[in-house]
């Protein structure tokens, strides 16, 4: 037990990096069935639009990031979108296509930004203001980067659920989740309703990015560390449930961060996906699913 409450604010800060990874999979591989291998892409987009703003337009570190934030959201989103325009919607329903269509796009957005950027990674320099930490009882300490990207992922969490039972565009949505052709019939543009989910989906991932350079360098590669435990994460959540996101990446987050306090990150990464793969043998849909009317 002990070793759980030390362990437990690292649990937290990886499972909130996990959940900001996974949200924007949740709108388009959990609620659109596109298996989007560019996700990751999109996070290292994310991530270099700090870069850019920080050491190509010389914006102050101080305010840089909360600049980057929005930006972010605004660029990748409006790539997400043109993808979905120009090719994507044309994939619907096809989930293994999608996934050899993507990967092949990400790999060409990996090039570009080896192209535009160079190879090796570059840092981006954290505000002043997220410098240093506070220590807990126990002589634990949590730095304040990472409550800042807990708290990001907190307040991502609270605008999606908004979004989704409060708007006018969450509830359509929600809908041509639920039944496409009805809602359709009712009126419904669902091929507007997919490009604006599209365009959600892809804006956290941007999101996520930007949160990532207060932990690690940033690179063309950075996306590929993360997609598949990205993917982890809503598949045991349950395919388009937000709830069990946000549980799943937190509860894995906890898991990784308990093991590693007495195995080697190899192992512990070996054990994590162990579980996973048992609890999908025992519950295959997730821990959530969407509730339906049918037949039995």
């Amino acid at each position: 037990m002990d070793a759980l409450i030390n362990q437990l604010p690292t649990g937290l800060a990886i499972g909130a990096v996990l959940l900001l990874a996974a949200l924007g999979l949740n709108f388009t591989f959990g609620q659109m069935g596109v298996i989007n291998m560019a996700h990751g892409e999109l996070i290292m987009i994310g991530a270099y639009t700090a870069y850019v703003l920080h050491a190509w337009i010389g914006l102050n570190p101080a305010y840089s990031l909360l600049i980057a934030l929005p930006v972010a959201f605004t660029i990748t989103g409006t790539l997400g979108w043109l993808l979905e325009l120009s090719v994507i919607r044309h994939f619907y329903g096809r989930p293994l296509d999608t996934l050899l269509l993507t990967f092949g796009i990400g790999m060409i957005l990996q090039q570009g930004a080896r192209d535009t950027f160079g190879a090796p990674n570059v840092d981006v320099p954290a505000p002043a203001w997220l410098t240093g930490g506070i220590t807990l009882t126990g002589g634990i300490r949590i730095h304040y980067s990472r409550l800042f990207i807990l708290a990001l992922a907190i307040a991502c969490v609270i605008a999606i659920a908004y979004h989704l039972n409060r708007s006018r565009h969450g509830r359509q949505m929600r809908a041509v989740i639920h039944n496409r052709d009805l809602a359709a019939i009712s009126g419904i543009n669902t091929r507007k309703v997919d490009a604006t989910t599209f365009f959600i989906g892809s804006g956290l991932a941007g999101i996520a990015g930007v949160a990532l350079t207060l932990i690690g360098p940033t690179g063309p590669t950075l996306g590929t560390n993360y997609i598949v435990d990205a993917f982890l994460v809503v598949v045991v959540g349950g395919l388009g449930q937000l709830r069990g996101t946000v549980l799943a990446a937190f509860t894995l987050g906890i898991l990784n961060a308990t093991v590693e306090a007495w195995a080697d990150a190899s192992l512990a990464k070996l054990i994590v996906f162990a579980a996973i793969i048992a609890f999908l043998q025992a519950r295959p849909q997730g821990l959530f699913t969407v509730k339906t009317r049918a037949l039995t």
